[in-house]
């Protein structure tokens, strides 16, 4: 009505809802599109359909108010889903899933709200991974998320033609270390080709379990079946022979590691598993090999496993297998209809990765090695069958306490399989025996040996021969340790070996026997009528055994704990030894150990000492069993409930934990807290148990949780102002109220329904200035901190921005208080004021406390900068262009209040936290756009701020973009890219002189360096840092690093330059003689290596990066790198494109047209560039050695050159040189190398003209002619054949036209008109046309010299060749004869005598003194002209020199010198 319009939607709220819904997810599933998250894509996309269609349907109109009520329930729970997973805002609803309004809902309602939304959330995530697990449990790899597995075997059918009973024994083995894993499932095979029982056809199942995430990872795993046969020795013995025998007859072996992994998961598929026995296996790895019945099994199988094929003719056994997460009671529920209590149990021969309370285990297994028996009497080996059972100290036998396998039950005794006729049986046979573990202490094992003749009659006068024992717990109470065992066998009266009293005496192992035998030196060769084998015969027997025992400990330390009661003097040693005790073997007593642990703090209570052991040894406990238990807490917290005396142990804990905080400056107790401070976890799970345990047993009715909500447990007499008073003085905050978020939505409900009435009520209660500036520092600081600790979760949007309103609302309501106590002149609080406007910081809009040319807000700088720093990063453009502005007026702050007409404090700090904030992750380009834009548009409208703050702004925007470029690139694989972007950082603040900076990155870059091995490169860097440090410690020590490092590089000279100054050092700053010998031989090695070591020579590459598609500091520049030793440019390249997989390469050389550089894609153009030497001063005109100056060729460069043909024009036919133009591109690099980058962004290019070329063609050929020359006049045996193939490139017109070319080009009437400007080069030309004929010459007499008689046609031909060139060339250019000076003592470094002549020195008009120079010119080391020569063209004009020169020769005034 009126110019008001209310609209009402026709679309029903949800309706809307829904819409904006698919409307927010659709930009974020294209978001996933983009960057190849097919798994979340496709989530979403379902979730997407789903809603769709639901909104169809509600749109439609068509849906019964019911059905409308449930299918808003389905939406409302899919859109709270996928915003959960999408990482958006959680949407609190009421029972009816209407959004609630937050304006409308109490606060402790929105709170609880958010608490219901949230679990029915995490319950439905809950049930979606449970679900997708079942469904991906197939091909999928299950042992991420469990800790316990099962492997379910079903035995489907055997084929064997053994024709007598067998026993089939499978286990699990890992054939890497040759050991098995699990006990043996026992199926027995009657000789009819069914089951013993025949109630077990098509069912023989047996599930293997406790297998661990380590077990599912070994590399490899089979599952092993071992055949015996039970009958005659033979199997073509008859009736009257021996039968009942257990005989080996093969193997089955079958590699499981696939289905272990999970890759294969299918019980319905049967396996075929081939049965080898007395066949060749055909093998590789192994030569070819006849099993037979004698050979052990295990022999047998590790053949097999190693066998490529195994020639089975259909016999082995179907099996059908499937991998099960969980422990047996999980797989029972999970899969019962695979696992039932029928189903036979194989156990891992260890422990499970988590021992669960109530987990009682006693289980030792005792493994049948070898042995070796004397024949005796006998020609031939033994038969040997060994008899093992259990008894007791009184020699009575346990019943059926072995089990050879599981799904049989136990027996009294278990014979061996017998290997016929064999020295030294191997068995390799584990059984596993159990008794209960009251009788253990009591009982032991006895082994019996007996021959076993395939005569039945014989068989039957056979008796032991041999008995041994071994007991099952030690003197000490401990259990036999893990591991082998060698007993002795003893001989005699077969009813004395009966007689347990008379052989329970004796040493049952040799290391026994050698240690009774020791301190007494007797042997006990005669004790109770036995003898032992170890002094009679060669007779052994070995034994392994494995104790599985949550009860039964090897460790006497435990031991002596858990028997504390026995042995109470001893209590505070055991209790030390206890934290010595591995973490494994703790955990599997860990109840027990607690208890022991509870009970003497409990029972020894008068004794405080115990308190304060007892608390180290549960600090240790929990820090050891951490891996092992409380990892997974969730399986373990009955672990709580385990002790009867918990309820007292509160105050003992939290008294000893209190004293130890209370004395943390103590160093003897440092290490002690730290332990408590790392298990604090596992204390208060243990404090808060036993109060609640105390609480339910003062008062029985006590409901809650089982480890009771905290809220229960407050005083219930503190009324609502003493809350109210608490929560403004922050004290019960900082104590109770940070962990819970009730609490803290308690206290913002307080505050929402506080208003101006109550804020300046409670303010005025203060009567002290003092009082007000504690409360507003506290009631600050708890702000700060619940708002940057996120007490809710982050998705909790509602809630936070409630919170977020009130506290702005609350600290509004102290803004006036802060100017009427603390802004004057004398009672400025700056602490206040700041941690004032860091909570208004946090909220929507920055703090404006301080009136605009108020002088005291120059104390906000630089304090406040970061904190605004962080607020304008926030990617919120209102917020940014809100805040930015600040900025500048802290520039005009410090620019008007500082006194020096600047603002370099805020300068510095935001340099400094910019470069904190962006390498943490915040900022963009846009802000960095802003952030100039609002920044220059202030400085501009200030008087005296327009032109350091427009500095300032575009100063600031460099970094962001370096910063930026860095930050973005620190994720890029390649380490040449993270370089370039850090030395575009350190040198921005290298120029800022931000040191402090500059070295942090200084040293990422030396650590990139040496990642990528460039040690030269990272030796420089370190070289920038030491230019910094005076002569000091840190100085010698930086430089003795670079040092080591340069002098690995054989000898470089930046080695001898450091050497020097830590020379000067040593002498005459510390005095350090000994050192400055040391250093002055490093030295002298360096030198040394100079001369004699071999240093390759790197290549240098110029790379040209075109194309939008790089990196802004790649983006349409050149670069020159510096190749490793002996690194092709194909290699190079190939190094190139696999860091830029998607840039085109570039086939030439010719600079990019524009197109290009504009292009989207990435080109990449690469040739080699030569590096121009440039020699130091104090090497100039001298005769350096070639060692020195090949170093100089390839490093202390900054120049290169690279030349390529252009021609300019159209082609003339007659004369290719006309107009072939050479572009001889030079770059000058910013630094030289090496340096600190192994490649530096070019300067300069520059061309030069067909003339230039003529010349430079000309001079590189007569130096080619002088090097040869040189070469073939020092060393006779060099072959001629260089030298032939020069002299008739040059000598003879037919191969190249001689100087034809350039006589037609240049010496032309017509070429001069056009260029006139050419004259001194045309001369120049001819000069160089005229000092070839004396080397050309020098050439020719050589060749002749070494003729042969195969090239005399060829030396007369490029006689009368040069004959004529040299008579064409005198004629039109002179003559210059090059004579070697009789006499003459001057001689070129090399050796050779010069030639003397004398040209004028100075003006042509007016020589200095009217004198001549004589000037040293050697005709063979044409080189000279490169130094004393070329010295001469650059101080006078090099025609008018070569001028002086010819005419010398020409004159013949050479032959008149000195």
């Amino acid at each position: 009505r009126g110019q008001h319009e209310t609209v009402i939607p026709s679309e029903l709220p949800l309706g809307q809802e829904l819409t904006a819904t698919l409307r927010e997810w659709a930009v974020i599933w294209h978001r996933l599109y983009v960057n190849n998250k097919t798994t979340q894509f496709r989530h979403v996309q379902q979730l997407t359909y789903s809603l769709i269609e639901w909104r169809s349907q509600i749109l439609s109109g068509t849906l019964p108010k019911d059905e409308l009520a449930e299918l808003k329930k389905k939406v409302t729970a899919k859109i709270d889903y996928g915003n959960r997973i999408l990482g958006l805002d959680l949407v609190v609803r009421d029972d009816n899933g209407n959004i609630l309004d937050p304006d409308e809902t109490s606060t402790i309602s929105l709170f609880k709200a958010h608490e219901t939304a949230s679990k029915r959330i995490d319950e439905r995530i809950q049930e979606e991974k449970s679900l997708q697990q079942s469904l991906d449990l197939r091909g999928q790899p299950i042992f991420n998320s469990t800790h316990t597995y099962s492997l379910y075997v079903n035995f489907k059918n055997f084929v064997c033609n053994i024709g007598e009973d067998a026993e089939l024994l499978m286990s699990l083995y890992d054939p890497d270390l040759s050991k098995f894993i699990s006990e043996n499932y026992l199926v027995r095979w009657g000789s009819n080709g069914m089951p013993k029982e025949i109630e077990k056809l098509n069912n023989l199942q047996a599930v293997f379990t406790d297998l661990s995430s380590s077990d599912l990872i070994r590399p490899r795993i089979s599952l092993v079946c071992q055949i015996v046969r039970v009958g005659h020795m033979e199997l073509k013995d008859g009736k009257k022979h021996t039968c009942g025998l257990r005989r080996p007859f093969g193997v089955a072996v079958m590699d499981i590691t696939d289905i272990i992994h999970g890759k294969v998961d299918d019980e319905e598929k049967q396996h075929f598993i081939p049965f080898q026995q007395r066949q060749l296996i055909m093998s590789p790895l192994i030569a070819s090999h006849v099993i037979g019945e004698n050979e052990p099994l295990t022999s047998v199988f590790n053949k097999v496993i190693a066998a490529k094929e195994v020639n089975h003719k259909g016999q082995g056994l179907w099996v059908s297998l499937k991998l099960l997460p969980g422990d047996l009671a999980q797989v029972q529920k999970d899969f019962s209809h695979l696992v039932d209590r029928s189903t036979a149990v194989a156990r891992k021969m260890g422990f499970p990765e988590i021992i669960l309370p109530g987990d009682v285990r006693n289980d030792i297994y005792v493994t049948l090695i070898q042995g070796e028996f004397d024949k005796g009497k006998k020609k031939t080996p033994k038969n040997v069958e060994v008899t093992m059972s259990v008894h007791d100290e009184d020699g009575n036998l346990q019943e059926k306490a072995i089990h050879p396998g599981a799904g049989y039950e136990g027996v009294s005794e278990y014979k061996s399989v017998v290997y016929y006729q064999v020295k030294q049986p191997c068995w390799y046979e584990t059984v596993k025996v159990a008794i209960a573990i009251e009788e253990v202490s009591r009982c032991h094992l006895r082994f019996t040996f007996r021959h076993r003749s395939s005569q039945e009659s014989r068989d039957r006068s056979e008796r032991a021969f041999g008995m041994g024992f071994v007991k099952l717990m030690n003197a000490d109470g401990t259990t036999l340790q893990d591991g082998k065992h060698n007993l002795i066998i003893y001989k005699g009266d077969n009813k004395k070996m009966e007689d347990a009293k008379s052989y329970l005496t004796l040493p049952c192992t040799k290391t026994e026997m050698e240690e009774k035998e020791a301190p007494s030196g007797k042997n006990l060769h005669s004790l109770a009528n036995f003898t032992p084998t170890k002094d009679s015969t060669k007779d052994s027997f070995q034994i392994a055994t494995v104790i599985c025992s949550t009860k039964l400990t090897q460790n006497v330390d435990l031991l002596g704990l858990l028997n504390w009661r026995s042995n109470a003097h001893n209590i505070a040693h055991n209790l030390r030894k206890l934290m010595e005790v591995e973490g494994g073997e703790i955990v599997k007593f860990l109840p027990d150990t607690l208890d022991a642990l509870f009970n003497i703090m409990m029972e020894m209570s008068e004794n405080e000492t115990y308190d304060f052991l007892v608390f180290d040894a549960l600090v240790s406990e929990s820090s050891m069993a951490a891996e092992f238990v409380f990892s997974h807490i969730s399986r373990t917290e009955p672990c709580l409930y385990w002790f009867p005396f918990l309820f007292y142990f509160q105050r003992k804990l939290t008294k000893v934990l209190n004293c130890y905080v209370g004395n943390a400056e103590d160093s003897s107790k440092t290490e002690l807290l730290f332990a408590a401070l790392k298990a604090l976890k596992y204390l208060f799970r243990f404090i808060v148990q036993s109060r609640v345990l105390y609480l339910r047993w003062v008062q029985p009715s006590l409901p809650g949780p089982p480890l009771g909500n905290p809220l229960e447990f407050l005083p219930v007499n503190i009324t609502k102002a003493d809350i109210l008073h608490q929560i403004l003085n922050h004290r019960l905050t900082k104590r109770i109220f940070l962990p819970f978020g009730i609490f803290v939505a308690c206290m913002t409900a307080i505050l929402r329904q506080m208003d101006d009435f109550h804020y300046n009520h409670y303010i005025n209660t203060f009567k002290t200035r003092q009082d007000i500036t504690d409360f507003l520092m506290e009631t600050f600081i708890m702000f700060k901190d619940l708002i940057g600790k996120n007490v809710y979760a982050a998705d909790w949007m509602v809630m936070n921005m409630m919170q977020s309103r009130v506290f702005l609302r609350a600290v509004n309501q102290f803004t006036s208080v802060l100017n009427r106590f603390f802004l004057d002149q004398t009672h400025f609080e700056l602490q206040v004021i700041v941690l004032f406007s860091l909570d208004f910081l946090m909220g929507p809009r920055p703090a404006r406390t301080a009136k605009p040319h108020c002088p005291h807000k120059i104390k906000f700088i630089p304090a406040m900068v970061g904190p605004i720093l962080e607020v304008t990063l926030v990617p919120e453009p209102e917020l940014r262009k809100a805040t930015i502005p600040i900025f500048f007026d802290m520039m005009q702050c410090e620019f008007n209040f500082s006194g020096n007409g600047n603002f370099h404090m805020f300068e510095n700090e935001l340099i400094t936290r910019l470069d904190q904030e962006v390498e943490g992750g915040r900022g963009d380009e846009q802000y960095k756009v802003l952030l100039e834009k609002l920044l220059l548009e202030h400085c501009r409208k200030h008087k005296y701020l327009a032109a350091p703050g427009e500095v300032f702004a575009l100063l600031v925007s460099s970094l962001l973009e370096n910063l930026l470029d860095y930050r973005t690139i620190m994720h890029d694989e390649s380490k040449e890219n993270r370089m370039s972007c850090t030395v575009n950082v350190l040198n921005f603040y290298k120029e800022k002189k931000r040191e402090d900076i500059y070295i942090r990155y200084l040293y990422k870059l030396r650590d990139l360096h040496t990642d990528c091995e460039n040690f030269t490169e990272a030796a420089y860097t370190l070289l920038l840092h030491a230019e910094l440090l005076q002569v000091s410690q840190a100085w010698g020590l930086v430089r003795h690093r670079l040092l080591f490092l340069f002098s690995d590089l054989m000898g470089l000279p930046i080695s001898i330059q450091l050497s020097k100054e830590l020379a000067d050092m040593y002498e005459n700053k510390v005095f350090d003689y000994e050192g400055l010998g040391n250093l002055l031989k490093k030295r002298a090695t360096f030198y040394e290596n100079i001369m004699k070591a071999m240093r390759p020579q790197p290549e240098y590459f110029a790379v040209g990066y075109y194309g939008q598609g790089f990196p802004s500091f790649l983006r349409n520049k050149i670069f020159i790198y510096r190749g490793k030793e002996y690194e092709r440019r194909e290699d190079f390249n190939l190094k190139l494109l696999t860091q830029f997989p998607n840039a085109e390469k570039m086939t030439s050389t010719a600079p990019p047209a524009e197109e290009i550089k504009a292009s989207p894609k990435q080109y990449v153009q690469c040739f080699i560039v030569k590096p121009v030497m440039n020699l130091p001063p104090n090497y100039k005109d001298k005769p350096v050695p070639e060692q020195i100056l090949n170093y100089y060729r390839a490093n202390e460069v900054q120049q290169f050159t690279h030349s390529r043909p252009v021609r300019k024009g159209e082609k003339d036919p007659d004369n290719e040189f006309a107009n072939m133009w050479i572009e001889r591109t030079t770059y000058t690099t910013a630094y030289s190398f090496p340096g600190i980058l192994k490649w530096f962004e070019v300067k300069q290019v520059t061309t030069i003209s067909p003339l230039e070329n003529a010349i430079e063609t000309m001079e590189l050929t007569n130096e080619r002619i002088t090097n040869v020359v040189q070469q073939q006049g020092w060393d006779r045996s060099l072959p001629v054949h260089p030298l032939s193939m020069l002299l008739s490139g040059i000598v003879d017109p037919a191969v190249m036209g001689g100087y034809t070319n350039y006589e037609k080009a240049f010496f032309t009437e017509k070429y001069l008109q056009e260029h006139p400007e050419d004259q001194d080069k045309i001369e120049l030309l001819k000069q160089q046309i005229a000092i070839q004929m004396p080397l050309l010459a020098e050439g020719i007499r050589i060749h002749g010299e070494k003729l042969t008689e195969q090239l005399k046609p060829l030396h007369e031909r490029l006689t009368a060749c040069f004959r004529e060139l040299r008579r064409k060339v005198e004629k039109q250019y002179g003559v210059i004869t090059l004579v070697r000076k009789p006499g003459s003592s001057m001689f070129c470094p090399r050796g050779t005598q010069l030639l003397l002549f004398h040209p004028w020195v100075g003006s042509e008009q007016n020589p200095p003194g009217g004198g001549f120079c004589w000037v040293g010119f050697c005709w063979v080391c044409f080189s000279l002209k490169k130094t004393l020569l070329r010295k001469l063209f650059i101080r006078f004009n090099k025609l008018w020199f070569f001028s002086k020169v010819r005419n010398f020769f020409q004159s013949g005034e050479h032959n008149n010198g000195p």
